[in-house]
């Protein structure tokens, strides 16, 4: 297994001469939106894996993908050849080229960061000049207006003095009346005699 250090260099040396030979050297119309952006060798260094990207001819119009494989796979002998002769290895590496999907996810996910941010922005311009239906806040109450809600009024005052009052006076008249009945009752029936008989006992015998 070769050192993987020189792997690495060898890699990065046959990705800058296949990137040089696509832009300024291959003249195919299918290679005008190929990007090489990354590469990988085997570890015997016989095989280079060269990762690309395909654009659009402007921002609105898709890739093609298609055309862009074609085009490498034509021009695959032809940039060998550069890549042993800008190498100068015993054993020229054989090319093999995958399309690099990260790229297009990134890309992708770039579009649809752009379109939410749009709405969010048409969101805040509706905003602005709108204003609530009811109340800016209907079921928050301040708290001066929640203790003066509890506390008691002054009817219930009043309506406590006069029932104080009120059953004061009852009883007090009830209690005088109550007293003044027991009193009499209770002076009416006589005291006990020797004989364990009452006063009017005493009078019936006299007769």
């Amino acid at each position: 297994m070769a050192d993987p250090a020189r792997a690495r260099r060898l890699s990065k040396r046959i990705s800058e001469i296949v990137a040089s030979a696509i832009e300024y050297e291959i003249k195919d119309p299918g290679l005008a939106g190929v990007t090489i952006v990354d590469s990988k060798m085997s570890g015997d260094l016989h095989d280079a894996t060269l990762f690309y990207t395909v654009m659009g001819s402007t921002l609105d119009d898709a890739p093609d993908y298609e055309g862009a494989a074609a085009a490498l796979e034509r021009a695959k002998g032809v940039l060998r050849s550069k890549v042993g002769a800008g190498t100068g290895v015993r054993f020229t590496p054989t090319l093999t080229f995958t399309r690099d999907t990260v790229s297009d996810s990134v890309q992708r996910m770039e579009e649809l960061l752009a379109r939410a941010r749009a709405a969010d922005a048409d969101v805040a311009r509706v905003r602005e000049g709108a204003s609530p239906a009811g109340d800016a806040d209907p079921y928050r109450v301040s708290g001066a207006a929640q203790d003066d809600e509890n506390a008691p009024g002054d009817d219930a005052g009043r309506v406590a003095a006069r029932g104080g009052a009120g059953q004061s006076d009852a009883l007090g008249d009830d209690a005088g009346r109550v007293a003044a009945r027991g009193g009499a009752g209770q002076s009416d029936i006589g005291a006990p005699t020797a004989n364990g008989e009452g006063a009017d006992d005493d009078d019936e015998l006299e007769d």
